[in-house]
């Protein structure tokens, strides 16, 4: 089993950046895909990044492309999501989380684990 607890939310103005962390504890951090979701008031969940086991391959959605940035750290035992050119759309609370296989890494219901959320707000 492995614990997620994710940080560095925030209020920003848009065209801002944060950085988000997920910090694992439990069993081998690098053995999972991990991912980052997000849900905004009133709507479903939504994939936003996925990275491989040691980072060699990354996903995004197309609302991420060219302006979030997903990497991990095995040696922390940690995952970011750098965001920059933030937009008021991009206001969710953001969630990690970890799963075995590298199949669907964009389906939620793949994922094993996951993080309590942290939000991020993007002013106008």
């Amino acid at each position: 089993q492995v614990q997620l607890v994710d940080s560095g939310g925030g209020l920003v103005q848009a065209g801002g950046s944060l950085r988000l962390s997920c910090a694992a504890s439990g069993r081998t951090f690098s053995s999972y895909i991990m991912g980052w979701f997000r849900q905004a008031p009133g709507k479903e969940r939504e994939f936003v990044a996925a990275i491989s086991w040691a980072g060699g391959s990354t996903y995004y959605a197309d609302s991420a492309k060219g302006r979030f940035t997903i990497s991990r750290d095995n040696a922390k035992n940690t995952l970011y999501l750098q965001m920059n050119s933030l937009k008021p759309e991009d206001t969710a609370v953001y969630y990690c989380a970890a799963r075995r296989s590298i199949v669907a890494v964009t389906d939620d219901r793949g994922y094993d684990y996951w993080g309590q959320g942290t939000q991020v707000t993007v002013s106008s």
